[in-house]
């Protein structure tokens, strides 16, 4: 469900796009409405937002949209889909660990992009792909979905890489840019890997994999 978008513009707030549901900016909670309808509170303000200025109406009742914090000025719409929205300069979580790849690395995709390993890798090491460790990444994304990750493993004099991946700890064989997967890693680099995880089917997928050195 494509729901409107609307944006402070310095003086008023602006619609943008269209689809189902409807867009309303006032400054009392609606009562009833059509199930999708997003509602702005005109008590709020562009620089300080909290979760009381966004309403949703599902089934005919007002309910707050989640938020991380009362004082954050990101607030997440639940299910919602943004299309054709332009972002300017988006941030993505990234963590960093100061620890040594080695064994498995798990890379939960519910709370990070990016995951980078400062530690010097140990050993050759397994790549596996997970929502979180309470949910699969197979139950977060649908058929026809993809994401995006990336990660940078630090290497010493000793260089070590990646040999297996897994989805949800079931093995997969990603596709590699080129044509050939890596052999070994980069001695006194960083070692930079992306992967494309197109979801296919239930609990199947298509991994597109790039590696890339910097030294």
């Amino acid at each position: 469900m494509a729901l409107p978008l609307r944006v402070w513009n310095g003086t008023e707030w602006v619609e943008i796009g269209s689809g189902l549901g409807q867009v309303y900016y006032q400054n009392n909670q609606p009562s009833s409405g059509s199930t999708g309808d997003l509602w702005v509170d005109s008590d709020g303000t562009a620089s300080s937002l909290d979760p009381a200025d966004f309403l949703s109406i599902s089934s005919a009742s007002a309910t707050y949209l989640s938020q991380s914090s009362a004082s954050s000025t990101y607030v997440t719409i639940d299910g919602g889909t943004l299309t054709n929205g332009l972002l300017v300069s988006p941030a993505e979580d990234i963590t960093i660990e100061s620890t040594s790849a080695g064994a498995t690395v798990n890379f939960d995709v519910k709370t990070q992009a990016i995951l980078y390993y400062t530690g010097n890798a140990s050993a050759n090491f397994t790549l596996n792909f997970r929502g979180d460790s309470d949910e699969t990444l197979n139950s977060i994304i649908s058929t026809g979905e993809s994401i995006t990750a990336s990660f940078l493993v630090t290497n010493g004099g000793t260089a070590y890489y990646p040999t297996a991946f897994q989805i949800d700890g079931s093995s997969v064989t990603p596709k590699w840019s080129g044509g050939s997967a890596p052999t070994g890693g980069n001695a006194d680099s960083i070692d930079a890997y992306s992967f494309t995880i197109i979801k296919t089917g239930d609990a199947a997928f298509t991994v597109l994999a790039g590696a890339v050195q910097f030294a």
